[in-house]
């Protein structure tokens, strides 16, 4: 069964990240080129699927993790 607000969080967070990563990298790589705009959505639209399926992947690992890891702590 999916789990919808799971699926949401990933659509927002995937698009949030990748857009940014992307914006960066391209801008980094290619700098301000007449095209930028154009290469810089040519390899979003790669990355945003992407990082929507990494998000519901690792999601239950990372949430796992960070109690662990914040339990850890309050010893």
């Amino acid at each position: 069964m999916i789990n919808i607000p799971n699926l949401i969080f990933a659509v927002i967070m995937g698009g949030l990240m990748s857009l940014s990563i992307t914006l960066a990298t391209t801008l980094v790589r290619v700098g301000a080129a007449h095209d930028f705009f154009w290469v810089w959505l040519e390899v979003w639209s790669i990355a945003y699927p992407v990082a929507i399926i990494c998000i519901l992947i690792y999601r239950p690992f990372v949430s796992k993790a960070t109690t662990v890891l914040v339990n850890k702590l309050k010893r």
